[in-house]
């Protein structure tokens, strides 16, 4: 079977398709587009031509066995859910339009082969023939070019919106599917009754993604334009010679997480230690907004974040690290922050002081932040903020050997909150779910099941 995508073929969608013009547009043998009419996945049985949408329907079969899905699977999907025509009706709500080969494109266009091609696979489409859309993107892609934009930065700029708002989109589609489809099923819709339900519910939600987005990405740049004033004005940028980039900037850097994240996960299930992290996202969130910082990536339970200066980083730190041990029955948060040169690349950042942060965070302990020499000098005095030296340490991947230090908020309460041995949760008295006595020394659990674990295997968490 050859890649559909490797064909040149102009669709027209006002006409008619035989069965000669579908095996060019898909690349399928006459046999194996026969075989799929007889299964009422295309066309109609015993007849040889052929609507537009049937050409999407072949992908989306193609795709569907790329994931290991047999036809008779497919055909039954179709039988109890429509769910070729749904997916067809949804992506192309108003039929769909005229197709046009690589070469054809560029002639409408008139954009550079090798920027229409780096485009397209940014895009992921690939060799996929090229419709209105693409020809949109095309066209504002030029606009830009031709107003002086870089094409190296025109290149990041249009992965990031791709790498974004595919998520945005995977997002939209998966929570619909989670909470929306699967819960009509468990209510015991089926069949058009299903179909029909969910429409309802997707044809109210559609309307609202662009506003969303336009609204979201309006507040995004309000942010991004305050934070270009604050390097226009004090030149934060490293200088052009050192960096060898104009796209280098200092910053810094904080990498936090939760430190029993692992046992946690494997003794109370993804479930509950997603509701956890869940939790520990918004207080993330919260905080680094206010502090005028920015979530850049997040891993599970770690989180990396960027501020304008270490003293906002480190005060934003421990108000995160604050606020979590008050939280009922939740894991300590340790963490590191460093102040450095990075470089922006694709909407985030590379570059040795990534590293060095993320390597020192691994060497705190619960409840610990740790912040380098590099930090430190910067900050000189912090109100209520103690620095305490920790010497020097030896970090993988590191020649030299780093200064670090303990920063605490004089405002930290003492903490009478216990650590259930087990998943690594913190407890105050009152939350304490099941005690035991062993040699003399009383254990508190934060439920019945951490006990038992503890029980079954009790030499594993003696000594934590």
């Amino acid at each position: 079977m050859s890649p559909a995508g490797h064909l040149t073929m102009e669709h027209d969608p006002a006409r008619e398709l035989s069965i000669e013009d579908l095996v060019s547009l898909t690349g399928e043998p006459v046999e194996r587009l026969r075989r799929l009419c007889a299964l009422g996945l295309i066309g109609s049985e015993g007849e040889d031509h052929f609507a537009p949408h049937d050409v999407e329907r072949v992908r989306l079969i193609q795709f569907l066995e790329r994931r290991q899905i047999g036809l008779e699977a497919i055909a039954q999907a179709e039988r109890e859910e429509a769910i070729l025509r749904s997916v067809v009706q949804f992506l192309y709500p108003d039929g769909l339009g005229r197709t046009y080969s690589f070469d054809q494109a560029l002639d409408v266009v008139g954009l550079d082969p090798d920027v229409t091609r780096a485009l397209r696979d940014i895009s992921g489409a690939g060799d996929e023939p090229i419709d209105e859309h693409d020809l949109q993107m095309l066209r504002a892609a030029k606009v830009a070019l031709d107003a002086g934009f870089p094409e190296t930065a025109l290149l990041q700029l249009t992965r990031v919106y791709a790498d974004a708002l595919a998520r945005v989109a995977e997002a939209e589609v998966r929570l619909f599917h989670f909470y929306v489809h699967e819960g009509f099923k468990a209510a015991g819709l089926s069949g058009p009754d299903l179909l029909e339900s969910r429409a309802a519910v997707r044809d109210h939600l559609l309307p609202i993604v662009e506003p969303m987005i336009r609204y979201f990405h309006r507040r995004g740049m309000a942010k991004a334009v305050r934070e270009d004033m604050v390097l226009h004005l004090t030149g934060e940028q490293a200088p052009p010679a050192e960096a060898g980039s104009r796209a280098q900037l200092r910053l810094a850097i904080v990498f936090l997480d939760m430190s029993s994240y692992t046992p946690l996960t494997e003794v109370m299930g993804d479930r509950v230690a997603a509701k956890i992290v869940e939790r520990f996202s918004v207080l993330v969130r919260e905080a680094t907004a206010r502090f005028d910082g920015r979530v850049v990536d997040r891993i599970g339970d770690a989180f990396l974040l960027t501020f304008p200066d270490p003293r906002t980083a480190v005060v934003c730190a421990l108000e995160i690290s604050s606020r979590t041990t008050a939280e009922p029955q939740f894991p300590a948060v340790r963490g590191a922050v460093h102040w450095g040169k990075v470089l922006y690349q694709d909407g985030g950042y590379v570059g040795g002081a990534l590293n060095i942060a993320s390597r020192v965070a691994t060497h705190a302990t619960p409840h610990q932040i740790l912040i380098t020499a590099a930090a430190r000098t910067e900050i000189e005095d912090l109100a209520h903020v103690t620095f305490t030296p920790l010497g020097k340490r030896r970090l993988k991947g590191l020649a030299a050997e780093l200064e670090v230090f303990e920063v605490c908020s004089d405002h930290e309460p003492a903490s009478h909150r216990t650590r259930d041995p087990v998943c690594g949760i913190e407890m105050a008295g009152t939350e304490v779910g099941a005690t035991l006595i062993v040699q003399g020394r009383e254990l508190a659990f934060c439920c019945e099941r951490c006990l038992r674990v503890f029980l079954e295997r009790p030499d594993e968490y003696r000594g934590t």
